[in-house]
Formats: structure tokens, sequence, C-alpha cells
């Protein structure tokens, strides 16, 4: 039961009130943005909370229970709020949103309503629309890990192991050929296909999925991206990019002498393992079978 305090609670009992709604927003890397429905910057709880930033919020479900409700807020980009790169970059995966009620006319008169996470970003026509989740969401998360032929361990974290630096490359982007490929410098040394299913990283900290790499007769590289680029790219852009690994056993230990440090499960039977019968051809001999 949430209680509301004496002064709020006593402005609340008028017949004409001066409230409006603020948001907190706290990024995993721990910026802290404040924004509010009035015409006016608010200040309150060690935060300021800007006006006029397009912020408006829809209709609240509330639930009993442990039932995860949802809501939404939506506003417009502006650099001196919320840009339409960070929200594109992930800045904002996971941000923990907090709503206020607050006397706009006394600002030391509000009140914590509900903690949120942001969840699904929609972006259109200069505008975002963002799914707040009430922190019940996070039940119906899989916790632990999952039984899988392949590797869970992301390359070179600490579950995996493998040192990274002799599968990083450094160079720099000479020419972009459209949203989903460019061609680099500084990658010479490296065959073709080395970097397929890496992370590209950008000197700005934006990371993206290198599905293809080839590299070309004057010794620059073309790599294919997974997913379109959501930030302008430009030649003369510096890059950090890693190798990739596809997670199976076999390629753990024949690429980076790493087996003994699987994280997967690869004696486990794929789904069509219940398909398979004695055919003559192979040896049912109780043995592992591997990826």
């Amino acid at each position: 039961m949430k209680t509301i305090p004496a002064d709020l609670a006593a402005h609340l009992a008028r017949d004409a009130t001066t409230t409006c709604h603020a948001w907190r927003v706290t990024r995993r890397d721990g910026v802290v943005l404040g924004f509010c429905e009035h015409d006016r910057d608010l200040t309150f709880d060690d935060t300021i909370f800007l006006a006029a930033s397009g912020f408006s919020a829809s209709e609240a479900e509330a639930a009993t229970g442990l039932s995860a409700g949802a809501d939404e807020v939506a506003g417009g980009f502006s650099n001196v709020a919320i840009r339409e790169q960070d929200l594109a970059t992930g800045r904002y995966d996971g941000a923990r949103v907090d709503l206020f009620l607050v006397n706009w006319a006394a600002p030391d008169q509000h009140v914590l309503l509900n903690m949120r996470e942001i969840g699904e970003v929609s972006r259109a026509g200069g505008q975002f629309r963002a799914e707040l989740r009430s922190l019940a969401h996070r039940l119906n998360q899989p916790q632990g890990r999952v039984y899988n032929r392949r590797c869970d361990a992301s390359l070179g974290d600490a579950r995996c192991g493998v040192n990274l630096g002799s599968w990083r490359g450094e160079g720099a982007v000479i020419a972009v050929k459209d949203a989903s490929g460019i061609v680099v410098s500084g990658l010479g040394g490296f065959e073709s296909g080395f970097f397929r299913q890496g992370v590209l990283t950008f000197s700005g900290g934006v990371a993206i999925d290198v599905e293809a790499h080839a590299k070309k007769p004057d010794g620059s590289a073309e790599l294919t991206l997974w997913l379109p680029l959501e930030v302008p790219v430009a030649a003369g852009d510096t890059f950090v990019v890693t190798a990739g690994c596809d997670k199976s056993f076999a390629t753990c230990r024949a690429r980076f002498a790493n087996h003994l440090n699987f994280r997967g499960f690869p004696h486990v039977p794929g789904a069509d393992f219940a398909y398979s019968y004695a055919d003559g051809e192979r040896v049912h001999d109780g043995g592992p079978i591997f990826a």
C-alpha cells in the first residue's frame, strides 16, 4: 500500500489541484534524465525534470498479484532530451523509469507512483513510443542455463576464457557501399571469413554483428553487416572488430583450441535423433555424438 505524504494528500483533497506527472530515466550507463508534463522545468529529489520535452503517457493498466503490468510513454526527439541515435544504439534498453506525481506549484510535494523498465521501442517520423514494463516482467524471463548442444557463452567473456588479443583487428572506414556494407582498411593481414559472425564496434561505442568478411586484392576488406546501420558512418571512422564463433564444439576445438572450456553440451542428442535408426553404416556402440 502506497503512503501519500501528508502535505500532498492535503493538496489533493482540495477542489482544484496543480499536479502533473514526471519521469526520471536511469540508463544502465548511469546517465539520469528527467522529464515532466509541466510547461517549466521542475527540480526535486536531486533531479531536474525538463519541461516541453514532448513526453506524454498512455493509460496504464494496474494488475493485482504478480501480473506484469505495462503502459507506454511517447515523445519527440530532441538534442537536449532524447536523441534518435541513443535509442538506435540501445542506450535506453532496460533503463529504469520512475514515475512521480508532483505538485508543480510546490515540487517538494511529490510521490513515487511506480517504477518501470523500458521494453520495446518503436521510432517513426521523428517520434518514439516506448513500452514501460513493470518489474514483475522479470519473473517471466528464463533463468539459469539451457541444455543445448551449442555454447551459450560469448566469445572472449569470463565463461569462455578465450583471449581476444589475437582475434581482433582495427581499422578505418574507406567507403560506405550501402546501409549494410562498408569497405575498410587495416584488415589486410586477415583472410576472408576471419571476422564472419564477429562484432564490429565503432569508436563512438556503436556495436553491430558482422555477417560476412571478404578480403580484396588491394588489401582492403569488405564487411557485410547483419542489420542496416542505425547511425551515420563516414569515411575515416575508426573501429575494432573481433572474430566470430558459431558456438559449435567443432569450431571451439579446431579454431580456438578451447574445447576444454566449452560451455555447451555436445553429447546431448539433437531433435532429429528421435527419427534416427540403425542403418548399418554407423557404429552404434554408445559412444558420444558430437555436433
